[in-house]
C-alpha cells in the first residue's frame, strides 16, 4: 500500500544537488545500484524517475519489476545528515504523452542533446530513517541486548 512521503523527504528528493541512489535487481537477483540526480516527488505522492538510456541495466531491471512485481530502493543523502531509504515499487513508465513531453522538455534545456528514454513511475511503499542517532535510539528502546558486552560492563576491562 502506498504511503505519503513526509515534506521533509520531498524537498531533500527535488533538490538535484542531494546525492540519491535507486538499487535494482536483475534476474539472478544481482543488485545493482546507481547514482541518480534524476528522481523527484511528483505532485501525485509518487516518485519519478527519468531514465537517458533506453538499454541501461537499470530500466531492464524497472521493466521486469513492473512484470514480477518487484520492488525498488532509493538511498537518499541530503546535507544535514539526513539519511532514507525509500522501498518502493514500479507501476508504470512513460514513453510518449503529457508527462513525458514535460519532462524531456526540462531534461534537454539541462543537458543539452540527450536522450529521455522514460518517466518511470515508482510507489513509496515504506521509508526508513537511516539517521545513525535516531537508529540508535531505536535500537537501544527495542533491542537493548544487542550491544557488544564491553558497553555492559561496569568497569572497564584492564
Amino acid at each position: 500500500m502506498a504511503i505519503q512521503l513526509s515534506s521533509e523527504l520531498q524537498v531533500l528528493l527535488n533538490d538535484r544537488k542531494v546525492y540519491k541512489a535507486l538499487a535494482t535487481v536483475d534476474e539472478a537477483g544481482i543488485p545493482d545500484v546507481v547514482l541518480k540526480h534524476s528522481i523527484f516527488t511528483a505532485e501525485d505522492g509518487n516518485i519519478h524517475y527519468l531514465e537517458l538510456l533506453e538499454s541501461s541495466r537499470t530500466n531492464h531491471n524497472l521493466v521486469r519489476a513492473i512484470w514480477f512485481d518487484g520492488t525498488v530502493s532509493i538511498a537518499v543523502t541530503g546535507p544535514d545528515k539526513q539519511r532514507f531509504q525509500i522501498k518502493g515499487r514500479p507501476v508504470e513508465v512513460h514513453i510518449t504523452g503529457p508527462l513525458f513531453e514535460k519532462h524531456y522538455v526540462e531534461v534537454r534545456q539541462s543537458l543539452g542533446d540527450v536522450e529521455l528514454s522514460g518517466v518511470w513511475v515508482i510507489e513509496p511503499l515504506e521509508v526508513i530513517d537511516e539517521n545513525i542517532s535516531f537508529r540508535r535510539k531505536e535500537e537501544d528502546v527495542n533491542r537493548p541486548y544487542f550491544r557488544h558486552l564491553d558497553r555492559l560492563a561496569k568497569t572497564p576491562h584492564k
